[in-house]
């Protein structure tokens, strides 16, 4: 008897180790199942949204490699992503098109959240006429890239300045999900503002030797770059990617380059380049490759500075004198 009382009080005492065990981590357990699923439509956003996260969780990505978000579709593993998410965070559904179909589809208590509607968010009109604009009939109602005719341009992720309102409003609505997690969203949201002022300086600097130099770009989708780093565009090939210039528009810019010494015509990854190479045409402009949502950079949080770092080269190498 006395060696049963004997081996069982080593089982007493393991069972309330155990038992304090899990009172201390049943808080932390609740904690983590209320942790935040949270997906980013195009790799610019992702990348603000993984800063505001870091230490504590990781986006997913819905636009991947080199696809567009004007032409992306939703994949059955995407709407896997969204059917476990509890935040989805978009630029617009001008933007991003499918998201449209997200809107519809989130599950019960899931929020789709539009960055470009956050406070603070300076839009600016779509530009058009003259060089911006090829008039042919139903362009304007076909276009994805913006709101509608006379409407905002969507590219608002290109202008730091937004970028650091778009941090703020990603923070707020993390910490709405999990509140326990709200001053670090906030901190890293602080941080991460500070090095993309520090940044923003920095190519301005840079780019300030080829601020007047005149430029055509093959999709008018820099605006916002332009008009923060002190450049003017002198036109657009199309103002919709997925609606080929006619031959008369071509030749009317294979002209203006030709006699206004536009030193610079950019393409895109997306898009041939014979288009561009159409419009040089006996010119002595330049050309060279402008990737404004990013897509042949790789994803994750360094990607939104590593972004605005490649469109400053782009522009200084190709408009130097």
């Amino acid at each position: 008897m006395l060696t049963s009382i004997n081996s069982a009080a080593p089982l007493r005492r393991l069972s309330l180790a155990l038992a304090a065990v899990l009172a201390v981590l049943a808080p932390y357990s609740a904690a983590r199942a209320a942790e935040p699923v949270v997906v980013a439509t195009i790799k610019p956003l992702h990348a603000l949204v993984a800063q505001v996260m870091a230490g504590v969780g990781e986006p997913d990505l819905l636009v991947g490699g080199t696809a567009s978000p004007h032409t992306f579709a939703l994949k059955p593993s995407d709407a896997r992503k969204i059917a476990h998410a509890s935040l989805v965070f978009r630029i617009s559904e001008a933007t991003e098109p499918f998201t449209a179909k997200i809107a519809a589809q989130l599950p019960k208590g899931a929020r789709l959240v539009t960055l470009f509607s956050a406070r603070g968010i300076a839009a600016l009109p779509r530009r058009e006429g003259g060089a911006f604009e090829e008039h042919v009939h139903g362009a304007h109602e076909t276009s994805q890239d913006h709101v509608a005719h006379g409407g905002a341009d969507g590219h608002v992720w290109l202008d730091p300045v937004n970028a650091a309102f778009m941090l703020d409003a990603i923070a707020e609505a993390l910490a709405v999900d999990a509140p326990h997690h709200a001053a670090a969203y906030r901190a890293n949201a602080d941080a991460a503002k500070v090095r993309l002022a520090a940044l923003t300086q920095s190519l301005a600097a840079e780019l300030a030797p080829v601020a007047g130099r005149s430029f055509i770009l093959f999709h008018d989708a820099t605006q916002y770059f332009e008009r923060r780093f002190g450049l003017a565009a002198a036109g657009a090939i199309t103002t919709d990617p997925d609606i080929p210039a006619s031959g008369k528009r071509l030749s009317a810019l294979r002209a203006k380059v030709a006699r206004s010494g536009v030193a610079c015509v950019f393409s895109e990854p997306n898009f041939e380049g014979k288009v561009v190479a159409t419009v040089t045409e006996g010119s002595k402009a330049r050309t060279a490759v402008l990737d404004p949502e990013g897509a042949l950079l790789p994803p994750g949080p360094e990607h939104y500075d590593a972004l605005l770092r490649a469109m400053a080269k782009a522009f200084k190498q190709c408009l130097a004198p």
